[in-house]
């Protein structure tokens, strides 16, 4: 009799080895191979024994395609992530740390779309169903015509769904703790979250109703579980924020019905998650004008407009080296445009720690902040605020030059429509023979170097230095406005 094999697979990347050993190979990371039963060995599958097939039909790309039906799921923002609400036979993935706020807001859907007149299941494999209606009851839902259940068998509700005809939603959550008997591995392994995906997906295409999963997360950020469940379902949603802010945000990495990298704000109160109609005004709710440091960002994100605000602040090292602390950007892009400050400006902040935040929790990912960090930076260093009516984008090349961004347009709308008066961007240029547009009442200060942006603040330390009458002081000189002329 054959002796049955086990074999290690790693949790992170489902790379398989035959031996356990402490590092995968494959993606590098530590202390993620679990041993799981081998499968058995099959003989050829049922295509290969027929040795021929029925032939494929290909049409052409030319056709008449109705947009997909779409399910509301009662909250503006959620429908916006997802590209106008649900779409039946889809599967959804959700993913976030833990206490974030996921089936907070899967039960606040789950419930409206029940509500209107829709049958709506939720399983939960987390909590138990007296649980779930404490949660309901606290967040004002538990006269929602939802239905639920706890279960983690995959084998038993696959039958429940087989017998559901009218279910317009499912909700999974979570998928790690669901199990198959048929597999030998334990819940949350790779096989089984690949497996217990692979079936729910198939029955959601099947039965025509619309699958949501929740997904664990790494300590990383990634999603818990194999890579290829990100590719098998059709969306993939990421709710971001620090559980020290009251904001979320609801963000699209995937969405084949929809715009990747929507954003949806929330804010996080007694009675659930509200939806932010208007994020840029609420970011900006507390900030002060008159605060050395302080740059109003104009950014987009996805297809919304948001303007945030970035703080920086510099103080001076107390020994050793200096600290680099940022929050809600990225740190190696905060050393390259300081590097481009001092060669190109003739800035002197090596020096100093530099904490660098952008309020709110939003976490900006386009380069197009660069600018306002560097204002922010620049106001911080020679202690003079911006100008509290003006805006900031474009990005900032290596060698001081200011780049154009997308969306430019859309950007000064929206600083427009939120009182702004002025907005320093990189030089337009007309695309397709057409003049950029001018806003009424919108003061442009269009720049090609960065030199240009730390011109003013200089004139303004200049001005304040400048000795009392009789006297005559040197002019302070920033290097870069040579080239920037």
């Amino acid at each position: 009799m054959a002796k049955d094999r086990n074999r290690f697979v790693c949790q992170a990347c489902g790379a398989v080895f035959p031996k356990w050993q402490g590092r995968c190979d494959a993606c590098g990371e530590w202390n993620t191979l679990q041993e799981e039963a081998a499968p058995a060995a099959r003989g050829p599958g049922p295509a290969a024994r027929a040795g021929g097939g029925k032939r494929v039909a290909f049409v052409g790309l030319e056709g008449e395609t109705a947009p997909p039906p779409r399910i509301p799921t009662g909250l503006a923002e959620l429908d916006r992530v997802l590209g106008g609400g649900l779409v039946p036979a889809s599967a959804v993935l959700v993913g976030g740390d833990p206490g974030i706020g996921k089936s907070t807001i899967l039960l606040q859907a789950a419930a409206r779309i029940a509500g209107a007149g829709r049958r709506a299941l939720y399983i939960s494999g987390e909590e138990a169903v007296a649980q779930v209606r404490l949660r309901a009851l606290r967040l004002g839902l538990e006269g929602a015509p939802l239905a639920l259940a706890a279960a983690t068998a995959l084998r038993d509700i696959a039958a429940s769904l087989e017998d559901e005809d009218e279910a317009a939603l499912v909700v999974i959550d979570s998928i790690q703790t669901l199990w198959l008997d048929a597999l030998d591995s334990a819940p949350g392994t790779v096989a089984q979250v690949r497996a217990c995906a692979a079936e729910l997906i198939r029955l959601a295409k099947s039965r025509g109703f619309a699958l949501v999963l929740v997904g664990h997360v790494t300590k990383e950020g990634m999603l818990a579980g194999p890579r290829v469940l990100e590719h098998m379902v059709d969306a993939t949603l990421y709710f971001e924020g620090d559980r020290g802010h009251q904001f979320r945000i609801l963000r699209a990495v995937k969405n084949r019905f929809g715009a990747t990298d929507e954003i949806g704000v929330f804010e996080m109160t007694e009675r659930g998650l509200v939806e932010v109609p208007n994020p840029s005004a609420l970011f900006l709710a507390e900030r002060r004008g008159n605060v050395a440091g302080s740059a109003v960002f104009a950014g987009i994100e996805g297809t919304r407009p948001v303007l945030v605000e970035v703080q920086a602040l510099l103080a001076p090292s107390a020994g050793g080296s200096p600290r680099r602390q940022v929050v809600g950007w990225d740190a190696g892009r905060l050393a390259m445009l300081m590097a481009v400050l001092e060669a190109r400006c003739g800035m002197t902040l090596g020096m100093n720690d530099v904490y660098l935040n952008i309020a709110g929790g939003l976490r900006i990912a386009e380069p197009a902040a660069d600018l306002a960090v560097a204002a922010a930076l620049v106001s911080a260093a020679t202690d003079r605020p911006t100008d509290p009516g003006t805006v900031y984008f474009g990005e900032v090349g290596l060698s001081g030059e200011i780049r154009q961004v997308a969306q430019a347009e859309a950007r000064l709308r929206e600083a427009q429509k939120l009182g702004f008066a002025g907005a320093v961007l990189p030089r337009r240029l007309a695309r397709g023979g057409r003049a950029p547009v001018a806003l009424d009442g919108l003061r442009l200060a269009e720049i090609g170097h960065i030199a240009d942006l730390v011109a003013p603040f200089a004139a303004k330390a200049e001005r304040r230095q400048k000795p009392p009458a009789g006297g005559r002081g040197a002019p302070a000189r920033v290097a870069g406005e040579a080239e920037a002329g």
